[in-house]
């Protein structure tokens, strides 16, 4: 899950869905939590519900970008206080696993603590849903799986595209942004890959440049 920042509030609301615009041109139009790219159809979520915490209804620091399936998942859930991993508070690129075929579990070696944590965001708005056997089922018009799959395929193409040139990185950055889900793009164009690849260089620049699909990078360390 791509860590993201919103900065400071740009003004004061006297309606939430007034801050769209301004969460979209900070956060780009993108589910803050499966990362789902959306022209349209995306809406302010907030990470404690209004229903159950009214004074946090206009607050801009409870604000984030969010699906129809994540939004419907999470729906009144309490998530708010020190439950879940925050995209905005944590590094939640480290929290998560992703795998071929649309897959999302907890990252190995967290700790009982942050691996509990994790779960709970990825339960909070049901990020793990499959349509796999033995995995927890998605509604019938949930489809954040195949979506996530078929992100993961087309990164494959590209890597197995890939030769070094800043004209096929140019086309990756455009792809990765396109379909989305960056947590995708990280993992099929890893560091050691490009190293491999890339061999000539022993500074890897493709890998800092790839960042660009993440607006504020990647933080090194989950916090």
């Amino acid at each position: 899950m791509r860590p993201i920042e919103r900065g400071i509030a740009p003004r004061v609301y006297t309606a939430y869905r007034d801050a769209i615009g301004e969460l979209e041109d900070r956060l780009g139009r993108y589910c803050s939590y499966c990362e789902r790219p959306l022209q349209i159809g995306l809406t302010v979520e907030h990470m404690a519900p209004k229903s159950l915490c009214p004074d946090r209804k206009l607050v801009w620091d409870n604000f984030l970008l969010g699906c129809s399936n994540c939004n419907s998942v999470k729906d009144d859930k309490d998530g708010d206080g020190d439950g879940p991993l925050w995209p905005d508070k944590h590094n939640t690129m480290l929290a998560l696993a992703y795998s071929k075929g649309g897959f999302v579990q907890i990252a190995e070696g967290l700790g009982d603590d942050l691996s509990q944590r994790a779960q709970t965001l990825i339960d909070l708005v049901g990020l793990s849903r499959h349509n796999a056997k033995g995995w927890p089922r998605p509604a019938k018009r949930d489809q954040r799986w195949r979506d996530r799959e078929e992100a993961w395929a087309v990164a494959e193409s590209f890597r197995d595209k890939f030769d070094n040139s800043n004209e096929v990185l140019d086309l990756i950055i455009l792809a990765a942004k396109g379909y989305g889900f960056f947590s995708v793009w990280f993992v099929i164009f890893n560091c050691d890959f490009v190293l491999q690849r890339a061999g000539r260089t022993r500074q890897a620049p493709r890998v800092r440049n790839l960042t660009q699909v993440a607006p504020y990078g990647v933080p090194t360390s989950l916090k």
